[in-house]
């Protein structure tokens, strides 16, 4: 079966925004490969932008990937409010999504506090401090 695998792009702190959803959920780096590491024809990158990231990678759970880049300044900035998309967590218990929810919403903003859903889930949305907006559920009755 296919997997989905969030691609997050940042304005410069990618390396930061990944250092910290390390310290939630844990793990290594599969990959981090910085601008200074690959040459684009035609596009140079600036000495100010040389260690920013072109490409990190966090494993998280079995067979999920959580991946980045830093934008180079010369491709312009992204709107950091923007709100078309959302990260989905599936917990596999009530209390790895409150780990999760208060971990990586920590410095953020709440949309929806973490609780039982009228849909019957414990659910809950927030944006982070980076700007990333995540959803996080444990359902029961799909055992998590």
């Amino acid at each position: 079966m296919a997997s989905i695998n969030p691609y997050i792009h940042f304005n410069g702190n990618a390396e930061e925004a990944f250092n910290f959803y390390k310290s939630v959920f844990g793990g290594e780096f599969q990959t981090v490969a910085r601008f200074k590491d690959l040459s684009i024809p035609g596009q140079p990158i600036s000495e100010s932008e040389a260690n920013k990231i072109m490409h990190i990678s966090l494993p998280i759970g079995k067979s999920s990937m959580l991946m980045a880049s830093d934008t180079p300044e010369f491709m312009g900035r992204h709107n950091e409010r923007e709100n078309r998309s959302k990260i989905s967590i599936s917990a596999e218990s009530k209390e790895e999504a409150d780990k999760l929810f208060h971990g990586l919403s920590a410095g953020g903003e709440i949309e929806m506090p973490i609780e039982e859903s009228p849909w019957g889930s414990y659910f809950g949305m927030f944006r982070d401090k980076y700007g990333i907006e995540w959803m996080v559920d444990f359902d029961k009755r799909n055992g998590g």
